[in-house]
């Protein structure tokens, strides 16, 4: 969702004019200091959301080098941190924003160091250690690798679903936790649920590892969210979805032997990373269409005379984008999305409803007479049926707001209902 802050007069009658200025002022001094607020607030994420840089820095003959002056920069959005070497020639570079980094090292004695390509993913604790060679300083030496994906400073078991397989891979209603399921032991409990379970603000239940859905911990930027789904274990959304593929940009499931900066619940942990601006403008737009008139009737649909039985009716549109770029370069950014739903379709319904027999005041004899007394003396059949004794006939045109039965009777005053109403969803 986009938000943004507008300042604006406007000249009235004089009669209203000292109001207005007061009110205006007013205005003008909340709206700045809520700018304020939000413009100045610096980047802040969890820890469970970040990556680090460790390693150590050696010279070609393989001896550990202490003050080196190491500066790993967020290529994306200018980000820059500096540390220097321990005593042992060890450095480490915590809470960095995913995203792609390049390290530079500068000793007195040694070539200036660059080693570039190096890209983080949530939750990554990955080493890099570094070589200087004995030169001038003015040299440079440039070294362009990744670091690897595997973590060999935790026992944690987890699997990563980045940002490509997030825009890549097909996702019937572009919800982003279906990928759940591409790490192992990961099941969809989702359609173990009833048909007619409502689809909006809920999100699908995972087991993990043999664990309750109950159990999972879902982090947005590190930040707990259960979302408002009927178990409270899945963020919800628009159609059940925790906001739209454009706005993730990557997540991670910890399943196992996961470190005490988890905790609360003990399923699997989703750590969730969002999009957010850099110093480049980028965005998307979208539109996904899905309609009945172009879909082809089932092959089981009853073939009724003289026209075949029509494709039930179904529409669904799901639209939007999403915009990110800077404010002020190296500095501040802004990043927005926005994704809209609107989906009508038909479906079954059945409900149980008072009976044909039940709407003019007559009941199976032994739902009048309950105890085995009144039914030895009352019921010659305890299914027979009576008028009940006593009833006040003004009562009964208030059984046609209930629907009429068009489903076999269930006996003790009951039938079934079947409807096929159209749910909309905005």
């Amino acid at each position: 969702m986009f938000f943004g802050f507008v300042i604006s007069e406007s000249k009235g009658a004089e009669m209203v004019k000292s109001a207005a200025t007061r009110l205006g002022s007013f205005g003008r001094f909340v709206t700045a200091l809520v700018a304020t607020i939000a413009l100045g607030t610096p980047l802040v994420f969890a820890q469970t959301s970040m990556a680090t840089i460790l390693g150590t820095v050696r010279d070609t003959s393989g001896a550990l080098v202490p003050g080196v002056s190491i500066t790993v920069k967020h290529t994306e959005s200018g980000l820059t941190r500096t540390v220097v070497s321990s005593e042992r020639g060890s450095y480490n570079v915590p809470l960095l924003p995913v995203g792609a980094y390049e390290i530079t090292t500068t000793m007195p004695g040694f070539k200036q160091g660059v080693r570039s390509g190096i890209n983080l993913v949530v939750g990554q604790e990955a080493v890099v250690d570094l070589t200087l060679e004995v030169g001038a300083n003015a040299e440079q030496v440039t070294v362009t690798g990744d670091a690897p994906l595997v973590n060999t400073t935790t026992a944690s078991v987890s699997g990563l679903v980045n940002e490509r397989q997030v825009k890549d891979l097909p996702l019937n209603g572009r919800s982003f936790d279906n990928l759940i399921t591409l790490n192992a032991g990961a099941i969809n409990y989702t359609a173990l649920k009833t048909p007619n379970a409502p689809t909006a603000g809920e999100g699908n239940s995972f087991s993990v590892a043999g664990r309750r859905p109950l159990e999972n911990l879902f982090l947005l930027n590190g930040i707990e969210y259960s979302g408002s789904s009927v178990q409270s274990n899945t963020p919800g959304g628009v159609s059940g979805q925790l906001l739209g593929i454009d706005a993730i940009r990557e997540f991670n499931l910890v399943s196992d032997t996961y470190s005490a900066q988890y905790g609360k619940r003990a399923g699997a942990q989703v750590n969730i990373v969002t999009q957010s601006g850099t110093n480049q403008i980028h965005g998307t737009a979208f539109e996904f269409l899905r309609n009945s008139a172009l879909d082809a009737r089932n092959f089981f649909d009853v073939q009724n005379a003289p026209a075949p039985t029509p494709v039930p009716p179904f529409k669904r549109n799901q639209f939007g984008g999403a915009l990110g770029g800077p404010l002020r370069k190296d500095k501040t950014f802004l990043f927005g999305n926005y994704e809209g739903f609107r989906q009508r379709l038909a479906i079954s319904d059945v409900t149980t409803v008072p009976d044909g027999n039940a709407r003019k005041g007559v009941l199976p004899c032994n739902l009048i007479y309950t105890t085995p007394a009144t039914q030895a003396q009352n019921c010659p059949d305890r299914n027979a049926l009576l008028e009940v004794p006593g009833l006040d006939k003004r009562m009964l045109p208030y059984m046609a707001f209930w629907p009429s039965p068009n489903g076999r009777s269930l006996g003790s005053g009951v039938a079934l209902s079947f409807n096929n109403p159209k749910e909309s969803i905005r």
